[in-house]
């Protein structure tokens, strides 16, 4: 069975693997595509399409795809959503000026985060926290990693879980793209706007489809119906969900490397197979929409 994987990070941003590295795991896992997803930047995605034109030169009958993408993180309700962004031209007008925003908002919020983290004692810097983990965007879980690599905690999970999710003590919000904004966004790079693990948010079922319909009517492509937390029949039913609203199907592992060793690419926690006639629709369905001038 030909799988892919359209949801992965490299060390651009909460991933501990370079993107030439990812690019050639993926490869070697036997996936005949992978997408890059980072965290609010597309800075890893000139270094992993070396790396796969570095692939396809072995040979003539190589079957492998890269799909150039990026995870948004929106505010709905009270909700922080994600929603993946692929297929995306990344020198599209207006597009590398938004990141380069959404960094400086990240930058802010870590610096408050650096505060609270001193102030409690810890041993922490942003250059210190930086050569660490590397020159990236730097999310809540790269905190984690160094308090791990401090002997602060003992595991990834104990630093969000004490400290580092929402009401926790270093826990500092930070600004976010509106649903709208992160939409036209990715349709401004020309690509397809997915929500992603729709069932990680700890909405029920009504609320979730109240989400989909609402984020729908913004002009929302898909959703991420194969996952790896996914159990039971959940991607039967998030299927379905996408068949009622008109989206088109995506699935990715969230691959992280060592920061989520249980994850591995491609197979999540050994049970997910994203069929490759997922990234054969949404072709067709981009295509489709450009021709329509949509």
């Amino acid at each position: 069975m030909r799988t892919i994987d359209l949801h992965t990070h490299s060390n651009a941003s909460d991933g501990t693997l370079s993107p030439s590295r990812l690019i050639r795991q993926a490869f070697d896992a036997g996936l005949c595509a992978v997408a890059l997803t980072d965290h609010d930047t597309a800075d890893g995605l000139l270094e992993a399409e070396a790396a796969v034109r570095d692939i396809l030169s072995q040979g003539e009958n190589v079957d492998f795809q890269f799909i150039p993408g990026i995870e948004l993180s929106v505010s709905y309700e009270n909700y922080e959503l994600h929603l993946v962004g692929l297929h995306l031209d990344i020198h599209s007008d207006g597009f590398s000026q938004t990141l380069k925003k959404l960094q400086d908002n990240r930058d802010k919020r870590n610096e408050k985060m650096i505060a609270c983290m001193q102030a409690a004692g810890m041993d922490i810097t942003m250059e210190a926290l930086r050569a660490d983990q590397g020159g990236g965007v730097l999310t809540r879980a790269n905190f984690a990693s160094y308090m791990l690599h401090k002997g602060y905690i003992k595991t990834i999970q104990e630093g969000f879980d004490k400290y580092l999710d929402r009401d926790k003590p270093f826990f500092i919000p930070r600004e976010y793209l509106s649903p709208q904004e992160a939409i036209h966004l990715i349709h401004q790079a020309k690509g397809l706007a997915v929500l992603a693990h729709p069932l990680v948010y700890g909405m029920d079922i009504s609320t979730l489809e109240k989400a989909v319909f609402h984020l729908a009517g913004l002009g929302l492509d898909g959703l991420e119906a194969y996952y790896s937390m996914n159990r039971g029949h959940d991607t039967v039913h998030m299927k379905t969900l996408a068949k009622k609203y008109r989206l088109v199907l995506s699935g990715g592992s969230d691959f992280h490397g060592d920061n989520k060793p249980y994850i591995k690419i491609g197979r999540g926690r050994g049970n997910l197979y994203v069929p490759a006639q997922i990234l054969e629709q949404q072709k067709a369905y981009l295509s489709e929409k450009t021709a329509s001038g949509l």
